[in-house]
């Protein structure tokens, strides 16, 4: 029996997601512009989470394909951003097949001196540092394991997914806790999951993330994220885990996506108002910080001089707060 918490959410996503197909035909230039700065995001965002960045002028340029990559990190960077793009451009033809798991890990790795594509030819476990000691979280499935197991998970999830009695959305983040309990790649197995949550909602029609990054949400949140993954996989081995903690993370970070959605088409779509109250309506409503280059994004009409003279204002006015500097700057609402 699921808890009528997660009902509801699962009702307001429905709702949101009926609201944002209804907008997409009459919008999709702005739908379009949203879609741009959500790119950006996921790309930053995922790799992050991972201790993979660079600056923000160079995960621009290298998203939008105006730079090749200059070093590891980069390099990593780059191939997430040709992963993400097979995904946004041709999820309707990828599966939750093997080959099209192991085709999206070599994409991810492809400008690595690596071989992506093969699961791990050696065991490896999920770390963790408490009080400064690292010690193992979780001991992953073997590598002499893994391609059984990797076949059974994809042929359980295609069976379960044919029952009506399954909810497929939530079946989304159960197979994503099985994956990384698998662990089944040497390296790139987070990033890896976030594109296959990406994949399993676009593919079941959840485009929130592609609007709004649901990659950043996780990262924004991360310490959630890694407890609910913490206790979720509590004896998986042994077949009696519980799926709810990843569940109810997933599903929350899925309405917040929604939720964030419908207030900056609200912002866009208010040609009414005047040009201040749109910017101050943007950074104000945007759960996460926001940079100048993202609000002339959302505001296309909207100059890159007067987006910057109302936040000078915003900031003088208490309203906002800079976090980062020079290029790094964003905007949060002050609290």
């Amino acid at each position: 029996m699921l808890p009528a918490g997660l009902v509801n959410t699962v009702a307001v996503i429905a709702e949101l997601r009926e609201r944002e197909k209804e907008r997409k035909v009459s919008f999709s230039d702005i739908f379009g512009k949203l879609e741009s700065v959500a790119k950006v995001q996921s790309v930053k965002g995922s790799n992050e989470i991972e201790g993979i960045v660079t600056s923000e002028r160079r995960i621009n340029e290298i998203v939008n394909q105006n730079s090749a990559p200059l070093n590891h990190n980069e390099a990593e960077i780059a191939g997430y951003r040709d992963a993400l793009a097979l995904i946004h451009d041709n999820y309707a033809s990828i599966d939750i097949r093997e080959s099209d798991i192991l085709r999206l890990h070599e994409i991810m790795l492809s400008y690595l001196p690596v071989n992506g594509g093969t699961y791990k030819d050696t065991d490896n476990v999920i770390m963790e540092v408490v009080d400064g000691v690292r010690r193992v979280r979780f001991e992953t499935t073997p590598a002499s394991e893994t391609a059984e197991t990797m076949e059974q998970l994809v042929l359980a999830y295609m069976d379960a997914r044919k029952s009506y009695n399954v909810n497929q959305l939530l079946l989304v983040p159960c197979f994503i806790l099985d994956f990384l309990c698998v662990h089944p790649f040497a390296d790139g197995n987070g990033r890896m999951s976030r594109l296959l949550s990406l994949l399993l909602l676009y593919k079941n029609g959840f485009h929130a993330g592609r609007y709004i990054s649901f990659e950043e949400q996780i990262n924004r949140t991360k310490a959630a994220y890694y407890k609910a993954l913490k206790d979720s996989s509590v004896n998986w081995h042994e077949g009696r885990n519980d799926y709810f903690p990843l569940v109810e993370n997933f599903i929350t970070t899925l309405l917040f996506c929604y939720k964030e959605l419908d207030k900056r088409f609200s912002v866009v779509n208010s040609g009414k108002v005047t040009k201040r109250s749109r910017v101050e309506a943007t950074v104000l409503n945007s759960l996460l910080p926001i940079s100048k280059a993202e609000v002339c994004y959302i505001l296309p009409d909207v100059s890159p001089t007067t987006v910057e003279a109302v936040l000078a204002g915003m900031v003088r006015a208490g309203l906002v707060e800079k976090v980062g500097t020079a290029r790094n700057t964003k905007y949060v609402k002050a609290y």
